[in-house]
């Protein structure tokens, strides 16, 4: 099985368009979430891809990175763009990173394509691994749909708003806000109760 959702396999296409776009869809919204964290935070992107745009975006907004990402190549890259940030070329779901505190979790365009358990997994996971009062923001549709990735054509599912919600409040998050950016992108923005 490809533990990185199929984005090995596509990761030269992806590399060369999307792992380069450093003001691409999304970008503001990021920049934005950055601007409210405290300078020097811990910040853990998950699913950080190449680390462009989220984890530059994250740097120049003064946090200190750590990225996962299944992805080998995409793991290599984001290394070579961030030297002094550290990766784990790992499943979300079983990442060693979580045995740690964060002050602060992201992952945008992560969640919906893992598996349902996994989703879940992953969002008790990032609750755990907050410190009190942590941020942990994540992206997927707030309708309850399943589609084919765009990028890999492998299955993406959405639990839908109230499911994700329901899944929040029982990890022991605070819901602050939902929103959507330029490019139609569902965050769920929450807080470590």
């Amino acid at each position: 099985m490809d533990r990185s959702n199929g984005y090995e396999k596509i990761s030269s296409f992806f590399m060369r368009g999307r792992g380069q776009a450093v003001s691409g869809i999304g970008s503001s919204s990021v920049r934005a979430w950055a601007k409210t964290l405290a300078a020097g935070s811990d910040v853990l992107d998950l699913g950080c891809g190449t680390g462009i745009p989220i984890t530059k975006i994250l740097i120049e907004e003064g946090l200190a990175v750590h990225g996962i990402d299944a992805s080998p190549s995409l793991a290599r890259t984001f290394h070579e763009n961030f030297p002094n940030m550290p990766i784990a070329c790992e499943p979300a779901e079983e990442s060693s990173f979580f045995d740690r505190k964060f002050d602060h979790i992201i992952a945008w365009g992560l969640i919906f394509l893992l598996p349902e358990a996994a989703q879940i997994r992953v969002i008790e996971k990032a609750a755990n691994a907050l410190n009190k009062s942590g941020k942990f923001i994540f992206t997927s549709p707030a309708m309850a749909i399943s589609w084919s990735d765009a990028m890999t054509d492998l299955p993406s599912r959405s639990l839908g708003a109230e499911k994700y919600r329901e899944v929040i409040s029982a990890s022991g998050l605070f819901l602050i806000e939902e929103f959507e950016d330029e490019g139609e992108n569902h965050y769920y923005n929450c807080f470590k109760i």
